[in-house]
């Protein structure tokens, strides 16, 4: 099993290159598109998406939190315009319609925001047909990958893969029962938090997701060479 040092990663990247081996039997393929989830996820989708071969880009979600308690996530939106919401959760709470559509249009404008701010003008990936590939940092909860698959659903894909360095068990079984397959590389029980498993978890910039896209745009000099 090992023991709790030796199952934590260096930082993003390391977890990136751990969580890519997993994935080997999709590199190569003209058909796999990596998206990672900002901020955190893109430093792990970059290291996945050079070793497999793939493009990268982003995929937005934003947690809806209960007013006053914004950690306690209601559900969430993601790009496309998906809603996903944990209904007994509102109704435990009292939240009306009016409460949870001024929730969703504030993270909707958030969203739209960072859409420009990672992508610029460049349109949203085409995903109909295609095997997708959706990575994160980690799960503890899982609601925001959830929601990314459910709105990756709509764009018909070949294949969703959701593709973690850590999750908690319980979270990983249910996403690949969502999902079409669920790669996670460490499934703890307890889980604690994302960061507990990583040396390095400092927080990823606006600027480094930008930078990782932009990178990951250049053709291979390999590939420049012809050779």
């Amino acid at each position: 099993m090992g023991t709790e040092e030796t199952r934590r990663f260096h930082d993003r990247r390391h977890a990136g290159h751990l969580l890519a081996a997993r994935l080997r039997h999709y590199a190569g393929r003209n058909d796999v598109i990596v998206l990672g989830l900002p901020r955190g996820g893109v430093p792990v989708a970059y290291e996945v998406a050079r070793e497999l071969d793939a493009p990268l880009d982003v995929f937005l979600v934003r947690k809806l939190g209960v007013p006053g308690q914004e950690e306690l996530a209601l559900g969430a939106i993601a790009s496309g315009g998906i809603v996903v919401i944990n209904r007994g959760l509102v109704e435990t709470v009292g939240l009306t319609r009016e409460d949870i559509a001024g929730i969703v249009a504030r993270e909707r404008r958030e969203l739209e925001r960072r859409e420009r701010e990672y992508r610029g003008d460049r349109p949203p990936p085409d995903l109909s047909g295609r095997v997708v590939i959706l990575v994160d940092d980690g799960l503890a909860t899982g609601s925001t990958m959830f929601a990314a698959v459910h709105a990756v659903r709509q764009e018909n894909p070949a294949r969703v893969v959701v593709a973690v360095p850590v999750s908690d068990r319980d979270v990983c079984d249910r996403l690949g029962r969502e999902a079409d397959e669920a790669v996670c590389v460490f499934t703890p029980r307890p889980m604690a938090a994302v960061g507990f498993w990583y040396e390095d978890f400092s927080q990823t910039s606006d600027e480094e997701v930008r930078e990782l896209l932009e990178r990951a745009r250049r053709p291979a000099p390999a590939r420049t060479r012809g050779g």
